[in-house]
């Protein structure tokens, strides 16, 4: 059975491109993601409150997939990158991509 994982990725809009970021993520990018990659979810958060270590980066898109034996997330992610519409609204040199794996049940 695999396990779940999470893929996380912080970004922010390239300045004076916010409305350009949000419409290009909410109205094309997750969709195209998860068509190419074959993941299961994807959704995006904005950052509203935080203690403690400072969050870098205000946005976030949560995408969930199940672990790959053979490929890692991320090689999944650039592998089909090309098949993706690229937007220069993403301010690229300041956003990050962490995935994280299961390693315990859901507690509901």
């Amino acid at each position: 059975m695999s396990k779940k994982q999470l893929v996380l990725v912080l970004s922010e809009p390239t300045e004076g491109q916010e409305e350009a970021f949000n419409r290009y993520y909410e109205d094309l990018h997750l969709d195209e993601v998860l068509q190419t990659t074959g993941w299961n979810l994807a959704q995006r958060f904005k950052l509203v409150d935080q203690v403690g270590k400072e969050c870098p980066l205000p946005y976030l898109a949560l995408y969930e997939t199940e672990a790959n034996p053979e490929k890692s997330a991320i090689e999944v992610m650039n592998e089909t990158r090309s098949e993706r519409e690229q937007s220069g609204s993403i301010n690229k040199r300041t956003a990050g991509v962490w995935v994280f794996e299961e390693i315990g049940p859901p507690h509901e």
